[in-house]
């Protein structure tokens, strides 16, 4: 079937699976190997209902459609994909009519608009947090470095007592400081400094960073792409973003038995729409990041970007609105998705054009 029309056939954004007269999978997209977290090799040959419930609603969606010989549509179906957890579609099925009892099953993903909608959300969200920050550099550095300044001279006049308060006027006034920092650098607004950039090799710094600090006690994996292209970006900004994004799942983890799992792919089909809304650019570099903490509220799950929101009792709620903030700057997209015992973090990035031979 898709013989001849291979690009066509990988430029579909969507999940595109074709079934045999067996409800067997014969071919899908990779879109759907994206979507779904399965190659195609793995796909192949194997039972539909396999991968998406043997009582799953899109099963009847191609059963219409063989019987009927006409295509079916259905909006709105829970459809879940392995231990993918389930997601809103929009389900078509479609008889190839040069091919007996072949199906063509196609599923829009409506949580792909969601999150690409949100992501613009969190990232005008973080952009507002800019004029807060340059206010607060200014205004709270200088009484708060006087505070500090005045708590050192009094303790040179109190006694052991009394120390102990401005002791804890001092630790607290530090505490204030890096508050302030982290806030501050959402008023950087000098643009990334791009360079062509083996994602890997910043993963790798990143990953050797966390197992020597905040993550020695966890169990990382590692499943990477080795022909990925380089991406446009700035070294320090992206070592950052993934730097947080595996600081928020060592803190996630139990401390016995804790994993990440860190991985690259290729995927094509997604695309964003650049600043000046008329040239849109593709994502196809993918890095997930995974871990087996208990997973995020569920009431906090779509303002999981925005600034100061945080599931953490002492936290600032910066640290993924900073992510998200960076992965933008670099024309990229941030997505999670969590449930009890499996929390995920997809990074999408564009491609160095020369790499591509733009």
């Amino acid at each position: 079937m898709v013989t001849g029309f291979e690009a066509l056939w990988s430029a579909i954004p969507y999940p595109a699976v074709v079934l045999d007269a067996e409800d067997q999978i014969r071919t899908a997209n990779p879109a759907a190997e994206s979507f779904g977290g399965v190659s195609l090799r793995q796909m192949t040959g194997r039972p539909i209902g396999r991968f998406l419930g043997h009582d799953s609603a899109v099963l009847e969606v191609i059963r219409q459609a063989r019987r009927n010989n006409f295509s079916v549509a259905q909006y709105n179906v829970m459809v879940a994909w392995g231990e993918q957890p389930p997601q809103p579609q929009n389900v078509h099925a479609t008889p190839l009519q040069d091919n007996e009892g072949e199906i063509l099953l196609l599923m829009h993903p409506q949580g792909m608009a969601d999150k690409m909608d949100r992501s613009l959300n969190h990232r005008s969200a973080a952009r507002s947090v800019t004029g807060m920050a340059a206010m607060l550099a200014h205004e709270i550095r200088n009484p708060l470095a006087g505070i500090s300044g005045a708590a050192q001279l009094l303790e040179m006049s109190l006694g052991e007592a009394d120390r102990e308060l401005t002791g804890l006027i001092q630790a607290e006034a530090a505490r204030i400081g890096k508050l302030v920092d982290k806030v501050e650098q959402f008023g950087d607004l000098r643009p990334a400094q791009r360079q062509p950039l083996n994602i890997h090799d910043v993963l790798d710094r990143a990953r050797r960073a966390a197992q020597a600090g905040f993550a020695a006690h966890v169990r990382f994996s590692e499943d990477y792409d080795p022909s990925l292209p380089a991406t446009p970006g700035d070294p320090d900004q992206l070592l950052q973003v993934f730097q947080n994004l595996l600081k928020n799942a060592a803190e996630a983890v139990p401390r016995v038995g804790g994993t990440i799992g860190i991985s690259s792919a290729f995927r094509p089909g997604v695309k964003m729409m650049g600043p000046s809304g008329r040239q849109s650019e593709s994502l196809p570099l993918v890095v997930t990041i995974t871990d087996n903490g208990p997973g995020i509220p569920e009431n906090l799950i779509r303002d999981v970007f925005d600034p100061f929101v945080s599931s953490k009792v002492n936290g600032t709620g910066l640290g993924l609105s900073l992510v998200s903030k960076f992965v933008a700057d670099h024309g990229g997209v941030v997505e999670c998705d969590s449930r009890p015992g499996r929390t995920r973090f997809r990074v999408r990035l564009p491609v160095w054009r020369d790499a591509m031979g733009a």
